[in-house]
């Protein structure tokens, strides 16, 4: 069994979004010449989320509106977490939205569903944060 591991880097200049890396993790497979196996993909920072669904303008503003009712970023004093860093809120969104995905590798390509495309998700920006790549397999 081979296995190949490779890290991006993200530094979005807000404090919130998503990116479709979908590209990035095809890019990083085709590199591994892994033809069947798996791919796990996560976010490195406790504070940012990698997840898979569609990649849609409108379904990108729901999630920030949904996650913001559940975890409103202020008033920063609402959250004990809260001293040095104002971003309590972020790690909250986080655990929602998801540490990472597993995608099977089928013939060298990621077996997705319909739709499915891979993301990153930011929650405390305006710094870079790393995601992991690792695949195994034949």
């Amino acid at each position: 069994m081979k296995s190949f591991r490779k890290e991006l880097t993200f530094h979005l200049p807000e404090r919130r979004g998503f990116v479709n890396i979908t590209a990035c993790v095809e890019q990083a497979l085709a590199e591994s010449n892994i033809q069947e196996g798996l791919l796990l993909c996560n976010a490195m920072n406790i504070t940012a989320s990698v997840f898979i669904n569609d990649d849609e303008k409108g379904l990108h503003q729901d999630f920030e509106a949904w996650l913001e009712q559940l975890a409103p970023e202020k008033p920063h004093s609402q959250y004990r977490h809260n001293g040095y860093e104002d971003n309590a809120d972020a790690h909250l969104k986080r655990t929602v939205m998801g540490r990472e995905v597993v995608v099977a590798v089928t013939n060298g390509k990621l077996d997705f569903g319909t739709w499915e495309q891979i993301f990153y998700g930011e929650f405390d920006g305006k710094r870079p944060k790393r995601v992991l790549i690792k695949i195994i397999g034949e």
